[in-house]
């Protein structure tokens, strides 16, 4: 993680001047936001925005943002709530926004833009077969057949404390052998192809129905709500309020199948996530 730092942070140049600059992490959703986030600043301002896409995961983004490297990327609300702030998972949507947005502003100089309109939960799937064959269709009724399966997490699930170790223990999941630390594009796959057994994906993958994957319910509520926002610094909008102006457009216009089809498209029919972005967009009746 530290040698990531130290790799991507310099190649992105602080924002200034009327130049914005937007990044993501490293997964198609979170880059197809990223792109979202571009086209409409670019097409409801004067600005001119560079985009440093695949910054790793949520704890580069963050040391980006604060470095003033970025000026916005997409995040979730409850990772912002467990990842960053250190705080436990508890509450409604708007407690949780409420909570980080305040938060973010006193501690970091930074600030939430409006939910985007749809919430990103983990999705802990297996194959629906196996979920046809077995009857189960919970995480409680999974673990009992957890010891016969290999599971596969991305490295970022298996540290935060809203990943593994409290689902394990709130579930009692114990698994054949350890959980493999796997990259999050290759999860599906590896379910698919019967080299895992169990993935933590996203709900809105694109994937999910592709591939015949089943989500099995958190019957216990472990996952707090992970809406997507935008993460704006207070000193870009300072500069530049029209980007607050341009973002407030996008508020609660992606549902979460929405969300799901535009990652298909891109993983699934494997369409350059720009044009996507730019079809989505233009539906919305956000960019002529």
């Amino acid at each position: 993680m530290v040698l990531a730092t130290l790799v991507l942070l310099p190649s992105c140049s602080p924002s200034h001047g009327t130049r914005i600059v937007v990044g993501s992490k490293n997964f198609t959703e979170s880059f197809i936001l990223g792109e979202l986030i571009a086209q409409q600043i670019e097409a409801h301002t004067d600005l001119k925005v560079d985009r440093r896409f695949y910054l790793a995961g949520t704890y580069i983004c963050q040391q980006a943002i604060l470095a003033g490297r970025i000026d916005v990327y997409p995040e979730y609300t409850g990772t912002a709530l467990t990842a960053i702030l250190k705080q436990n998972a508890g509450g409604d949507r708007q407690d949780v926004y409420r909570r980080v947005k305040e938060q973010y502003e006193n501690r970091f100089g930074l600030t939430l833009g409006p939910p985007l309109g749809f919430n990103d939960t983990f999705a802990m799937e297996i194959r629906g077969e196996d979920a046809r064959r077995l009857n189960i269709r919970t995480l409680s009724q999974a673990a009992e057949f957890a010891p016969h399966w290999r599971a596969g997490f991305g490295y970022e699930f298996m540290e935060r404390p809203d990943g593994y170790r409290g689902l394990a223990a709130t579930y009692g999941l114990h698994f054949a052998e350890q959980p493999r630390i796997m990259d999050l594009g290759l999860l599906a796959r590896a379910l698919k192809d019967h080299q895992i057994d169990l993935a933590a994906g996203n709900t809105t993958d694109g994937l999910i129905p592709a591939l015949d994957l089943f989500v099995l319910q958190d019957d216990r509520h472990y996952f707090p709500p992970y809406e997507a926002v935008p993460v704006i610094r207070e000193q870009t909008l300072s500069q530049h309020p029209e980007v607050a102006q341009a973002l407030a457009e996008l508020a609660g216009k992606i549902s979460d199948q929405e969300m799901q089809q535009m990652n298909y498209a891109v993983d699934g029919q494997h369409r350059d996530a720009a044009d996507v972005v730019r079809d989505f967009l233009r539906n919305k009746g956000l960019v002529h």
